[in-house]
């Protein structure tokens, strides 16, 4: 006999634990991809190839036409600094999204793609090394195209000198690897991963839609940026850890915009890039 008889007792079967959710299918994870791909990177391969089409019907040819990164968007200064730190916040909207999606049933995405601060140093010297890998040759084949007449004249940095100038080349190096890095290989791998594609594969779309929003700059960078595309896919698949990509990434673009922005006109000149 209970001693507790103020407590009531079922009548029937304890119920059943609740079964744990589904995965999404493979029709709706497909669906997310090229909506996330269509809100980012994807977007801009299209206007890329668009824009290389224009460059090629056009009358002048394409080594002498030139594309400018990081234009100023005002004469006036303090408007121009607004200008630019909205659409670099706005930028990372796609990055904030993918993470978000890659968080499904409590997982941290950060720590899944390797996006933590967990390994600082060997990180940083992961993505320096790469850098360096990468950067060397990639100034061969950009002074390469350029005498070759398939890339265009790249002007790295089109703002004007301000206090807030460097600073904000810096923010836009950073969101640039963020967005390329976090979508083009952590997210886009993981999802492809999931949709069953072979590693091969997954490395090579990756790969080529890196190539493919380069295609402004001409096809001798677009495929440049593949072969980076195949090395920075490659050490994901092995390492899952996107950071060290991020700050090889950072480390590349932040040389170039604020390196052009301090290089003397007769040093670029000598380059052939302004």
């Amino acid at each position: 006999m209970s001693t507790r008889p103020d407590v009531a007792v079922p009548d029937g079967p304890a119920p059943a634990p609740a079964a744990a959710p589904a995965g999404p299918s493979r029709r709706r994870l497909a669906t997310e991809v090229w909506i996330v791909l269509g809100l980012s990177v994807g977007q801009s391969a299209l206007y890329a190839l668009v824009r290389l089409y224009a460059r090629y019907t056009a009358e002048v040819p394409l080594a002498q036409q030139s594309t400018t990164l990081n234009p100023t968007r005002s004469p006036r200064p303090y408007l121009d600094l607004t200008y630019q730190l909205l659409a670099i916040g706005f930028a990372l909207v796609p990055v904030a999204l993918a993470l978000y999606l890659l968080s499904s049933h409590g997982r941290s995405a950060v720590r899944r793609i390797g996006l933590d601060g967990a390994r600082p140093g060997r990180d940083l010297a992961v993505g320096l090394g790469l850098a360096a890998v990468v950067g060397i040759p990639g100034l061969g084949v950009y002074v390469a195209g350029r005498a070759l007449g398939v890339t265009v004249e790249i002007q790295a940095a089109g703002l004007e000198a301000y206090w807030w100038t460097v600073p904000v080349l810096v923010l836009s190096a950073l969101q640039n690897s963020l967005l390329e890095e976090v979508v083009a290989v952590g997210y886009l791998v993981e999802r492809l991963g999931e949709l069953r594609w072979s590693v091969p594969a997954i490395i090579a779309a990756s790969a080529l839609l890196r190539g493919a929003y380069h295609l402004y700059q001409g096809p001798g960078m677009a495929l440049g940026n593949v072969v980076m595309g195949l090395l920075f896919g490659w050490y994901y698949v092995r390492r899952r850890r996107v950071m060290p990509l991020v700050v090889a990434h950072t480390a590349l673009d932040v040389v170039a915009f604020v390196g052009y922005a301090a290089l003397p006109e007769e040093v670029l000149a000598a380059l052939r890039i302004g």
